[in-house]
């Protein structure tokens, strides 16, 4: 069942509405830590530090991995030069000892790249979920 967004999906979860959902940990955490939502598995390739009892579903079913991640984008024709400073900015940001602990408590795991990397990133991560959608035949609704 489609939601738009986290919040309107726990909800229905919490409520009863629906009984299972892939949510992101930071929008679920506050909840499993509570004892309000069981959390059966994390999709990353491996346990959780922050929910270490969890297991991972690569553990009973080899090699899966989902993960979700978040990064900042530009517009095509930004100056390299302030792409430069905003990648500087963010990964200084991301080293920062209290935003790394608050990220940590949220379950979320930064990944601090050069521009050239996150293309490469995003590249990779297109052709693995894009290998999906065509061998599932997944199409546009």
């Amino acid at each position: 069942m489609p939601y738009r967004g986290a919040a309107p999906a726990l909800t229905d979860l919490l409520g009863g509405q629906v009984q299972v959902i892939f949510s992101t940990m930071p929008a679920s955490i506050q909840y499993i830590r509570a004892g309000n939502l069981r959390a059966l598995a994390v999709t990353t390739a491996t346990r959780s530090e922050a929910l270490p009892d969890i297991s991972a579903v690569s553990e009973f079913l080899p090699g899966y991995e989902g993960s979700t991640w978040y990064g900042v984008g530009a517009p095509k024709n930004t100056p390299t030069e302030m792409v430069q400073k905003l990648n500087k900015e963010i990964i200084a940001a991301l080293a920062d000892p209290k935003l790394k602990a608050r990220l940590a408590d949220l379950g979320a795991e930064p990944m601090p790249m050069t521009r050239a990397e996150f293309e490469k990133f995003v590249a990779a991560d297109t052709e693995k979920w894009g290998k999906v959608v065509r061998a599932a035949n997944i199409k546009a609704e």
